[in-house]
């Protein structure tokens, strides 16, 4: 009779043990499945987050403006000085990190030249006198429209601009169509004349021209 009573004592130990057992793994099973979908969603998170980030990054880069050159190919109207500053070899001059502020002819303007003067000066014989007409173009520094004052200013060519501000904004003749426009190494003035430094005689030059 005592052994019997002492078999079924071990056995309800048995059976307590597991049950605690089974509780204990219920227990662990309920935590890991609550524990799961909060992981996840903070990984959801996260990523949503970094790719936010990224998209902000992405349009600051696509907003960021080009060099002078970049945005002057991009406008569409200044192709010929592009023809222009590429003959000349200016382009890595102007896709430096200045800053540098371009009044930049349109093509209309470069068009309004005496006849053939446009061809002479792309000829690579023409290249000193190409690179002093554009470079005449070219001020040291960044020269937002609301900066400038009237009178003469020194241009990367050497002899100066005359800046007017009777009606608007004009250089020599040339009068400023679009003001302010920016890129990343400086501002370009978009104007409707091609201006000529003082020192080339146009008509000399010209009747010169070995075309």
């Amino acid at each position: 009779m005592k052994r019997t009573s002492t078999r079924l004592v071990a056995v309800g130990a048995i059976a307590g043990l597991l049950a605690l057992s089974a509780c204990g793994s219920d227990s662990n099973d309920d935590s890991s499945s609550t524990e799961a979908p909060a992981a996840a969603a903070e990984t959801t998170e996260a990523m949503a987050e970094t790719t936010d980030a990224m998209a902000e990054t992405t349009d600051a880069m696509a907003d960021e403006p080009g060099t002078i050159v970049d945005v002057a190919v991009g406008a569409g109207s200044f192709g010929t000085l592009v023809a222009a500053v590429t003959a000349a070899e200016l382009v890595d001059a102007l896709s430096a990190d200045g800053p540098l502020t371009v009044l930049a002819p349109t093509d209309d303007a470069f068009a309004a030249l005496p006849a053939g003067l446009v061809d002479c000066l792309l000829l690579p014989e023409s290249k000193d006198a190409l690179t002093a007409i554009l470079t005449y173009h070219v001020i040291e520094g960044l020269v937002m429209s609301g900066d400038l004052t009237a009178g003469d200013v020194p241009t990367l060519q050497g002899e100066n601009v005359t800046v007017d501000l009777t009606d608007g904004v004009m250089f020599n003749n040339a009068t400023v169509i679009q003001a302010d426009v920016e890129a990343s190494n400086g501002v370009i003035h978009a104007i409707d004349a091609v201006i000529v430094p003082p020192s080339i005689d146009v008509e000399a030059f010209l009747a010169a021209c070995p075309a």
